[in-house]
């Protein structure tokens, strides 16, 4: 019989979340990945014999991670050691301008007065206290709990005013960015974090501002071996909860008969069972979506807001190692940062001159490298599938040499560097159906993005729920697991 079975349709972070914490409430759970390996977007490529990751470069709130640990009987401190390299992140500007973040927030204060000025250190304190006051505000009613809805902010009547307020969700970022801090080399470092969710920063409610308190408080961690020992971590312990996880076995259809779920279609093989939870773009879901996963004949109501979020160019540098290096750079250009959101949203094309990020794997997560060079994680903003050139190599080959010649303009590449491995997002989407090569959902673009947004019970399809970051709470690596826990949470415990 069904009636105790669930199955998980991919094991990315949170299908694995999903996983163990559907175990931990009784359920008899399977995990079924069409890749070869688990992970999802939280990749792995190994090169020469040395392992790096290509998604996930640092990861904040580890307490969602613990909680899912936690759940399978373990704790994080049992299964990883999180790392704090100092610097965290090094920006640089084309003025000459440098700033080193540290892992804790006072001494970060300190660099920023030492190299941008009093008056600067003051903005990023008060920012930081704003920052604060939103995430204090928006994690219990939009983050850490079911998907959000304008009813229900409606039911909090009065409340509703004071909530408005405190997340400030009635200005878009940069506006009050700007309102609060003069310093241009801080307002480019407080403007990147929406990029942490694929959005724009010109139109994206400030409510984003609080991602500044998440990483710049809360802290950004390494993880040694790498952010794909998160993966691992997450197997392991959903394995020792009798969780199966099978790879190279995709999905082909999720079965609806009599109005709600049943089980799915893998390998040729009908598996039954009473949830199915889909860790997987939403994009996969909707009707006429190729190799979608539901029936024509099934009207789930899903829908992705328009547009999608960001994509990118990534690649793995083989780095020939001189100086120590940050274990993350920031690398902005020369022209105004917000051109980089009108190329990508506006105009449908990755940036003419594009911010250029870097994470060097040793220094971040202790991962070993070759003998003479370590691996250094590159990524370039771009939109999701641009409507132009998508597939077009000489489009991205472009977009790689823009990034060298930067890179080497700045010192932090030389001419014998070579990438060893590389993504556009045309490969992003074809590894990821449904996403467009999005790596976050639908941006964050409106006021109203968060009650858009698919919440993780899908309400017109019973038995069907969703843990992944284009459902709710979003994208990102915590917010991956998030959604897996509140996924299994909806599902609750079996009835048979």
């Amino acid at each position: 019989m069904a009636e105790r079975d669930a199955i998980v349709v991919g094991a990315g972070l949170g299908g694995l979340a999903a996983a163990i914490e559907l175990a931990a409430r009784g359920w008899r759970v399977r995990v079924l990945e069409g890749a070869s390996v688990p992970g999802g977007k939280a990749g792995v490529v190994t090169v020469d014999g040395v392992e790096a990751d290509t998604g996930p470069s640092v990861l904040t709130l580890p307490d969602v991670l613990d909680a899912v640990l936690r759940a399978g009987g373990s704790s994080l401190a049992d299964e990883l050691e999180l790392r704090a390299p100092s610097p965290a992140f090094r920006y640089l500007w084309p003025d000459g301008a440098a700033l080193d973040v540290a892992h804790r927030a006072d001494e970060t204060l300190a660099n920023v007065g030492a190299a941008l000025g009093g008056a600067a250190e003051r903005e990023l304190s008060s920012f930081l206290a704003y920052s604060k006051r939103i995430w204090d505000a928006a994690a219990p009613n939009f983050v850490l709990g079911p998907a959000p809805s304008v009813l229900g902010v409606a039911k909090l009547g009065l409340r509703a005013f004071a909530l408005v307020a405190d997340i400030d969700s009635l200005r878009a970022m940069e506006r009050a960015i700007t309102t609060r801090v003069r310093d241009p080399h801080l307002r480019d470092l407080l403007g990147r974090y929406a990029t942490y969710n694929g959005s724009d920063l010109r139109a994206a409610p400030a409510t984003l501002n609080c991602i500044a308190h998440l990483e710049l408080v809360g802290g950004g961690f390494g993880v040694t071996g790498g952010m794909y020992a998160v993966v691992r971590a997450l197997v392991r312990v959903a394995e020792r909860q009798g969780v199966e996880v099978r790879c190279g076995c995709p999905v082909t259809r999720i079965l609806v008969e009599g109005g709600r779920v049943t089980g799915v279609e893998a390998g040729g093989e009908r598996l039954d069972a009473a949830v199915v939870v889909v860790n997987a773009d939403v994009g996969a879901l909707l009707p006429g979506a190729p190799g979608g996963l539901l029936g024509p004949e099934v009207r789930s109501g899903l829908a992705i807001e328009a547009p999608r979020s960001m994509s990118g160019w990534t690649g793995i540098l083989r780095a020939r190692r001189g100086a120590p290096r940050a274990a993350h750079t920031v690398l902005f250009p020369g022209r105004s940062y917000a051109e980089e959101f009108a190329d990508i949203f506006d105009r449908d094309q990755p940036p003419v001159e594009p911010t250029v990020y870097l994470c060097a794997q040793e220094a971040c997560h202790g991962r070993a490298g070759w003998a003479a060079e370590e691996p250094v994680f590159v990524m370039v903003n771009a939109p999701a599938e641009p409507a132009t050139g998508a597939r077009d190599p000489a489009l991205w080959a472009r977009v790689e040499a823009t990034a060298m010649a930067r890179l080497r303009g700045a010192g932090l590449a030389d001419a014998t560097d070579t990438l060893v491995w590389r993504r556009t997002p045309a490969e992003l989407a074809a590894r990821f159906p449904g996403s467009r090569g999005a790596l976050y959902g639908a941006a964050s673009n409106t006021t109203f993005s968060a009650f858009r947004r698919p919440a993780n019970t899908v309400p017109k399809v019973p038995g069907l729920f969703l843990a992944s970051g284009s459902a709710h709470p979003g994208g990102g690596m915590p917010l991956c697991l998030q959604s897996g826990r509140q996924a299994a949470a909806e599902v609750g415990a079996p009835t048979g």
